[in-house]
């Protein structure tokens, strides 16, 4: 087209209307907005590709941690790696105990049979140690109804066992108000021995409530009202320990020579889930809520404020098995327990994002030490120990626990 067919051809045509040409402008605006949203989308997905550059680590396959939990391949991945390490180095006691806890949950998310077959074949839960201190016992008993629930509650020899440990407690009058009040003590009245916590830990209430519930038999759920409620003489540990908003004290001591509480309280989280699965008594309820809030916020001093890891003491794989006790009965509640947890988990896995003084994630076999201090000392029993029984099962336990919960939260997207 030449210049001058194009000007006579403009010269002859129509003039545009004022609402011919504002009908143009919007339809312009409309497919220049389309414009944009195809090239956002199309640059979202370019990024969302991952790299062909070779396999990746547990790491690069995910993005890092924002204010929502992390997808839950990673952290399989994760416990699995905690877990190989825990399993070459389990004794067949309380610690080998508390990794078949973490192990039931993981089992119950990957069914992974190697997991079920180390526990019930390889290493028979029901021949572990009798232990020494009655919690001890409780951990076994608890990874014992942990694997019965979870394969389909069919292995009643699991609940025969755990059921005559209990009772083989019980004889040896460790349930007993020789201190003024009602509780599970590590030694029975005779022993007259000063190295008594974590006996309030008083996991043993747990394995009543779970007896009951499984049993029927009225006897347990007794025992496990008796320890929280007293009697008409005694009082019970909510009256003596529990001083209301979440709070819980006893005396002061270290932490396995003397502290009557430990972790402030958080194993209360546990029974009291279980004593209101069973009753469905409110209060047990309002109890544990308030309990798990008061903990896990740093402004109380029990948990760091950036990554929520405990400040001053060990046994982490309790205290996150707790915390999700207290979760499972509250999750409207407690929506920022998991996220908390996520973020603890990663900080030990980074090793506080490569800044701790210590290591807490040993990367070349995926040992993991019992306190979980950047800076160290923690009070507790082998708080600097990184990658034995007892630092490993906790973190099994932990990383266990943890992924079986993410997986509910999946779940029930």
């Amino acid at each position: 087209m030449t210049k001058g067919k194009h000007h006579k051809t403009n010269r002859h045509k129509e003039p545009t209307s004022p609402k011919q040409s504002k009908g143009r402008k919007k339809l312009y605006f409309i497919a220049g907005i389309a414009i944009l949203v195809i090239v956002a989308v199309i640059i979202w997905k370019v990024r969302e590709q991952p790299a062909a550059n070779g396999p990746k680590t547990i790491d690069q396959q995910y993005k890092p941690a924002t204010d929502k939990v992390q997808s839950l391949g990673k952290w399989i991945e994760r416990a699995k790696a905690v877990d190989e390490r825990f399993h070459s180095v389990y004794t067949p006691c309380w610690e080998g105990a508390y990794g078949a806890i973490g192990d039931a949950y993981l089992f119950a998310v990957t069914k992974d049979s190697s997991l079920l077959r180390f526990h019930t074949i390889e290493h028979d839960m029901r021949k572990m140690c009798a232990g020494t201190w009655v919690d001890d016992r409780a951990w076994i008993c608890l990874a014992e109804f942990y694997w019965w629930n979870f394969t389909g509650r069919k292995n009643q020899s699991l609940i025969e066992d755990a059921k005559q440990r209990y009772l083989s407690a019980r004889e040896e009058c460790r349930l007993s108000n020789h201190n003024g009040y009602w509780s599970w003590y590590n030694w029975s009245p005779k022993a007259n021995s000063q190295v008594f916590t974590n006996s309030n830990m008083n996991q043993m209430v747990t394995v009543a409530c779970w007896l009951y519930e499984i049993t029927g038999e009225k006897r347990f759920l007794d025992d496990a009202l008796l320890v929280w409620n007293g009697d008409t003489k005694y009082p019970g540990v909510e009256k003596l320990l529990y001083k209301g908003s979440g709070k819980w004290e006893g005396k002061k001591g270290r932490a396995a020579f003397g502290n009557e509480v430990p972790w402030q309280g958080a194993g209360y989280c546990t029974i009291g889930a279980a004593l209101y699965r069973i009753t469905k008594d409110t209060k047990y309820k309002k109890i544990v809520v308030e309990t798990a809030k008061r903990i896990m916020d740093p402004a109380n001093g029990w948990v760091d404020p950036q990554d929520f890891y405990q400040v001053q003491m060990d046994g982490n794989g309790a205290f996150v098995n707790f915390l999700l006790d207290a979760y499972a009965i509250a999750p409207n509640e407690l929506q920022d327990i998991p996220v908390k947890i996520e973020k603890m988990l990663e900080h030990v896995w980074t090793n506080h994002n490569g800044t701790a003084n210590i290591t807490l994630h040993r990367e070349s076999d995926h040992s993991i030490r019992n306190g979980w201090n950047p800076y160290g000392g923690e009070d507790g029993y082998g708080v600097d120990e990184v990658g034995t029984v007892h630092a490993q099962g906790e973190a099994a336990r932990a990383f266990g626990v943890f992924v079986y919960y993410l997986n509910s939260m999946h779940e029930n997207r």
